[in-house]
């Protein structure tokens, strides 16, 4: 997008002209940059949308579109949403400009006060690290399970390398940017990656030393037991014993500092969450974080900006790092060397890119691959280790919908105190897999898109705090895929029952907004954006067919899944990868099946016990 683009998307889709508001004028320039980080087809698609549509408008009106007095704005955007498709199409359109148009509003703040000066980290870019060097390990990924890996490894006497393809943030750089500015560095592709399918799913991932753990929401659950024991029982993973695996919890819980947030931070989103669900007599409370001192600036999805969320980078790798381990930035793992040894396959070793393109080596008798769901199989792929007919498959990702009740009080941002990202749990249904979480954000941010286009949609913005927010995620079929090997597509069909419960979890967020005393829910449905009853939500939902339903989601797992049965699971129980020795999977791709809540704890808990039984393998 050039330097003046974006002028048409702004004036048309948000109703922003040239003669508006300081907010307003920045929008444009926001947009620009926010988009400079998105994959380069999406930043074609954007240019080409805002060329088309000013295009468009001089055609029609003889004037540029920004410079379209309100009224002929108006005209304009109704004779495109006649044309066919065209409105579907500039709804996902308008996700970006919220992002900016939101960033806007939200404006400029002082740096604030930092919980604690971040612990030192063992870094060195990959500019600066050697052409060749020797390990004992060598963990690609710093994030939740690679981090851990890293500290039990280290702990245990080895020497420890952590190739990170992204670049570390300090707390106090966090503290001085604005969210949005953070949001598009500290996510690949800008937060724009896709599950393709129908519908498609957003799947933001972090790209940071402290991978996704340096921006999810921080929140903590423990693995189920009933998740634990299917495991145990129908895929032959001896260390998911419920009764064995509560060490591996307890340790990371202790690691995490994970605890119940103080009430005061909760704020209204929560409070209404709790009080609506109390009134109803359902099941719900306060959730558990890894953020002892929060004081709910609600920024968690950019990076922490005051160091209170413990992400790995702030827990686990500093406590590796004194253990011993190193940590090489933007470094991209670009395959694992092996050999054959006595007829066997081996690891010794994985290459790697610096950004101007140059490659080194790290040689190690043990490499450990922690990449992520999506990144791990195309690793493997590109490595030559791709010969499991199940790499990649069995992908879940809790797939997610959102709703938002409209109350008269502010519920976020200016005068209305403190507030934490990810408040309260609602798991009256979680035996139906739908679990149920208070979610607030920086404007723009949250996962649950205004409704309407132009004048409408600007008012939606600008009465944006009175909104409160629910979110559902649902423990899905592992239904979708990764395929490829340098540059990872996803894909994902969405199953029929977990559509239908998607569905019914949209009635049960309703319900709760309504008993809490919302005058109208916003139902994310674009054909019939908003009601005023429960009786018209429920009536709306039966109307209303899966593939209607705008999703998100954000923990992608399985799809190199640990097992006993090796037709089944291309990875051994103990996290061993079949048909090669020497490398380790230590993170969420082995999760068998959908967990059923936040993952961060589970794919911790399952990285130390694989790298546990390394280390006692070798010993």
């Amino acid at each position: 997008m050039t330097a003046a683009g974006g002028r048409a998307l702004s004036a048309v889709l948000l109703d922003i002209g040239g003669d508006g508001p300081e907010w307003e004028r920045q929008v444009s320039e926001r947009l620009r940059r926010f988009v400079s980080c998105l994959p380069p087809h999406v930043r074609t698609g954007l240019h080409a949308a805002d060329v088309a549509l000013d295009g468009f408008s001089v055609l029609t009106t003889g004037r540029r579109a920004h410079r379209l007095p309100p009224a002929a704005r108006a005209r304009l955007l109704r004779r495109l949403v006649r044309l066919p498709g065209f409105e579907a199409l500039l709804d996902n359109v308008k996700i970006p400009l919220l992002l900016a148009a939101g960033a806007s509003r939200h404006g400029t703040r002082a740096v604030r006060p930092l919980v604690r000066a971040d612990p030192p980290l063992d870094l060195c870019p990959s500019s600066e690290w050697p052409a060749v060097s020797h390990v004992d390990a060598v963990v690609i990924g710093s994030g939740a399970g690679g981090a851990v890996a890293a500290l039990t490894l280290a702990a245990s006497g080895r020497s420890v390398v952590v190739l990170e393809e992204g670049r570390h943030f300090s707390t106090r750089e966090l503290a001085s940017r604005p969210p949005l500015d953070r949001f598009a560095d500290a996510y690949r592709d800008g937060g724009a990656t896709l599950a393709w399918g129908l519908p498609p799913v957003l799947l933001p991932l972090g790209r940071a030393v402290g991978g996704t753990t340096l921006v999810n929401s921080g929140t903590c659950f423990r693995t189920p037991d009933d998740v634990l024991r299917r495991w145990h029982r129908t895929h032959g993973v001896a260390c998911a014993d419920p009764a064995a695996f509560g060490r591996h919890l307890d340790h990371v819980e202790s690691l995490l500092g994970v605890g119940v947030p103080d009430p005061s931070v909760l704020g209204r989103n929560g409070g209404l969450a709790l009080a609506g669900s109390e009134r109803l007599g359902w099941s719900a409370a306060p959730l558990r974080r890894n953020a002892t001192g929060c004081g709910g600036c609600c920024e968690c999805v950019a990076g922490c900006p005051s160091g209170a969320k413990q992400a790995v980078q702030l827990s686990v790798l500093p406590a590796a790092c004194a253990a011993g381990a190193r940590i090489v930035t933007r470094a991209r793992a670009t395959r694992v060397l092996t050999e054959r040894r006595a007829g066997a396959r081996r690891a010794v070793g994985v290459e790697a890119r610096r950004p101007d393109g140059t490659a080194f080596t790290v040689g190690a008798d043990l490499v450990v691959v922690a990449a992520g769901a999506l990144h791990t199989p195309a690793l493997l792929r590109r490595s030559g280790l791709a010969g499991h007919p199940r790499l990649g498959r069995n992908l879940a990702i809790h797939p997610a919908v959102s709703v938002a009740g409209r109350f008269a009080e502010p519920v976020t941002g200016p005068g209305a105190g403190p507030n934490v990202l990810q408040s309260v749990g609602v798991d009256e249904w979680h035996r139906d897999g739908i679990l149920i979480e208070a979610t607030a954000a920086p404007p723009g941010m949250t996962s649950f898109v205004l409704p309407h286009l132009g004048a409408e949609l600007k008012r939606e913005l600008e009465g944006a705090g009175h909104l409160g927010l629910l979110g559902a995620m649902v423990s899905d079929r592992p239904s979708g895929r990764v395929r490829g090997a340098h540059r990872p597509v996803a894909s994902y069909a969405l199953h029929a029952e977990d559509g239908d419960r998607l569905l019914r979890s949209l009635v049960h967020m309703g319900r709760i907004l309504f008993a809490a005393g919302a005058r109208e829910v916003l139902t994310g449905i674009p054909s019939h954006p908003s009601v005023t009853s429960p009786g018209a939500l429920e009536d709306l939902v039966r109307r209303t067919g899966r593939r209607r339903l705008h999703l998100s989601a954000f923990h992608p797992t399985g799809t190199a899944a640990l097992g006993a049965d090796g037709g089944r699971a291309p990875v051994r129980p103990d996290g061993r990868l079949r048909g090669t020795e020497g490398v380790l999977v230590a993170d969420a791709c082995l999760l068998p099946t959908s967990p059923g809540v936040n993952p961060q704890v589970t794919i911790m808990a399952l990285a130390h016990a694989v790298a546990e039984q390394a280390v006692g393998r070798e010993a």
